[in-house]
């Protein structure tokens, strides 16, 4: 198969994407209730956050602002993984009926046309109230604003946002192999919810799991502080954007494994 470049693939994924859109617009209403159900499932996280800090003002030394500011960036960064990729939530049905075999097929990489199948809009929602939500706390902290620091909060969110895609991408590949993937996936979406909390309030156990071994950490917390609290990094602060990029490639890996396993029987 011919070796395909960044821009051919980018040329298709826009065409892809354009047709998909026109597809959801053509049912407005869902899509409008879809988007509004989605910012209210927004609204009511926050008013849970909110009542929690009107009965504890700071949190592990992380105060009101610094905590709805990793809210934020927890939000930005899931959303490349809900809009772009949500057709991991297809896969399971798609490999038990056999359909999954048609993408096996066409001259261009697997996983990118698996992906770029479906766009999921209503996400954006979610992406505006977490920048609100950044953007606030940016503001009320006092924090710098420098194109440096631009820079890095965009190059952290992008890298950041690859954790919660590699959660997912590898929890929506365990449906090759097992029947019950839906409850893998479903622990990744759930899971993500402790992103938007500092890690130093979970027991050692959990903050070495959701370090090491299911780094939600990194979805928020430690690339927070780059721009939070630059003068006192930790290590792995510096390191989330190599983590980012090493857990993204080892579960496309693993998805890429499992589809080249699969062979067609819905079975």
């Amino acid at each position: 198969m011919k070796k395909r470049g960044l821009g051919f693939y980018l040329r298709i994924y826009f065409k892809i994407l354009t047709q998909d859109l026109k597809s959801k617009m053509s049912y407005r209403a869902d899509f409008i209730i879809s988007t509004i159900g989605m910012i209210f499932t927004n609204l009511a996280g926050f008013a849970g956050f909110w009542i929690m800090f009107s009965n504890f003002p700071s949190i592990e030394g992380f105060s009101y602002y610094e905590i709805l500011f990793l809210y934020g960036f927890s939000l930005v960064a899931i959303t490349p993984a809900q809009c772009m990729f949500d057709n991991n939530c297809n896969l399971r049905q798609q490999v038990y009926s056999g359909d999954f075999i048609k993408y096996c097929f066409r001259p261009i990489n697997l996983f990118f046309y698996f992906e770029s199948e479906i766009f999921d809009a209503k996400g954006l929602g979610q992406l505006v109230f977490g920048i609100v939500m950044m953007a606030v706390s940016y503001a009320k902290l006092g924090l710098s604003a420098s194109p440096l620091s631009v820079f890095l909060l965009i190059v952290y969110l992008i890298t950041a946002s690859l954790i919660m895609i590699a959660m997912q991408t590898a929890g929506a590949a365990t449906c090759f192999w097992t029947h019950n993937s839906f409850y893998v996936l479903d622990l990744a979406f759930k899971l993500k919810d402790y992103a938007r909390y500092p890690v130093t309030i979970f027991s050692p156990v959990f903050k070495f799991l959701f370090t090491f071994v299911v780094p939600i950490a990194f979805i928020a917390y430690y690339p927070s502080l780059m721009i939070l609290r630059p003068g006192d990094l930790p290590l792995l602060s510096w390191l989330s954007p190599l983590a980012g990029i090493i857990s993204f490639f080892l579960a496309y890996k693993f998805w890429m494994y499992g589809a080249r396993k699969f062979n067609g029987t819905g079975s």
